[in-house]
């Protein structure tokens, strides 16, 4: 088997620069790709400890630009995206503050137009039957239940 570094440090550097530079990233994701590149020890502490030092990779920045980031495009809630950051291996604190970054009104108003739509697609046999799917679904997405009660309430008193 071939233990060989894939690069050299001073060959790795700049494209973990680059790969930093083209999306936020964090420890976790370059971790993984100095495993990739079969970097580890001394040089994978040093190559992390430049990129902080030279602000390609902070942990904050990166919590609040994924959080932005899944809520906006992916539609998900707050929990599935702690859930997530966790998974990744970001502090609390971190976590925190990228979840204080959320506006409230735009928060809310994504989920209800996710459930207005998804509303509107679901097959049920009964009224009941379609709040369970909807109450489900939003749940799955990582929203608070007394906001996805909320958003119900005012799903089925518009469509009543």
């Amino acid at each position: 088997m071939n233990t060989k570094a894939k690069y050299s440090l001073l060959e790795a550097k700049p494209k973990l620069e680059s790969y930093c530079a083209y999306q936020e990233r964090c420890a976790q994701d370059i971790n993984k790709k100095l495993t990739e590149w079969l970097i580890f020890g001394e040089d994978r502490d040093i190559l992390i400890a430049d990129l902080i030092t030279n602000n390609f990779l902070n942990e904050e920045r990166f919590a609040t630009a994924y959080a932005s980031g899944k809520l906006r495009i992916k539609h998900w809630g707050k929990n599935k995206i702690i859930a997530h950051l966790k998974a990744k291996r970001i502090s609390a604190y971190s976590i925190n503050k990228a979840i204080k970054s959320i506006d409230v009104d735009d928060y809310e108003n994504i989920i209800f137009v996710v459930a207005k739509k998804k509303w509107a697609d679901i097959k049920g046999k009964d009224k009941w039957d379609k709040l369970a799917k909807l109450n489900r679904f939003l749940y799955g997405r990582g929203f608070e239940s007394d906001l996805i009660k909320k958003t119900i309430q005012s799903i089925t008193k518009t469509n009543a």
